[in-house]
C-alpha cells in the first residue's frame, strides 16, 4: 500500500461522493481509478459497460475463490 497525495478540492470531492455512495473515501478514490484506467485502455467503452466490465472481473473473482474452497461433508 502505497501515499498518493491529492489535492485538497480532489479529497473534498471524495469525501461528498463517497458519503453518497455508502463508500470510504479510500474505496471511492480506489473505484475512480479502476474507472480511469479501464477509461484511458479502452476509450471506445461508456461508463455502464466501463462498470459491467468491473462487475463481471468481481463476479469471476468471486466464483475462482468459490471454486478453491474445498466441500464440506454434510
Amino acid at each position: 500500500m502505497g501515499i498518493v497525495k491529492i489535492s485538497e478540492q480532489m479529497h473534498e470531492n471524495l469525501r461528498l461522493t463517497s458519503g453518497a455512495l455508502s463508500r470510504s473515501i479510500n474505496a471511492q478514490a480506489e473505484h475512480w481509478l479502476r474507472v480511469g484506467m479501464l477509461a484511458e485502455l479502452n476509450p471506445n467503452l461508456a461508463y455502464a459497460e466501463i462498470c459491467q466490465l468491473l462487475i463481471q472481473a468481481e463476479q469471476q473473482s468471486v466464483s475462482e475463490l468459490l471454486a478453491a474452497v474445498p466441500a464440506r461433508a454434510a
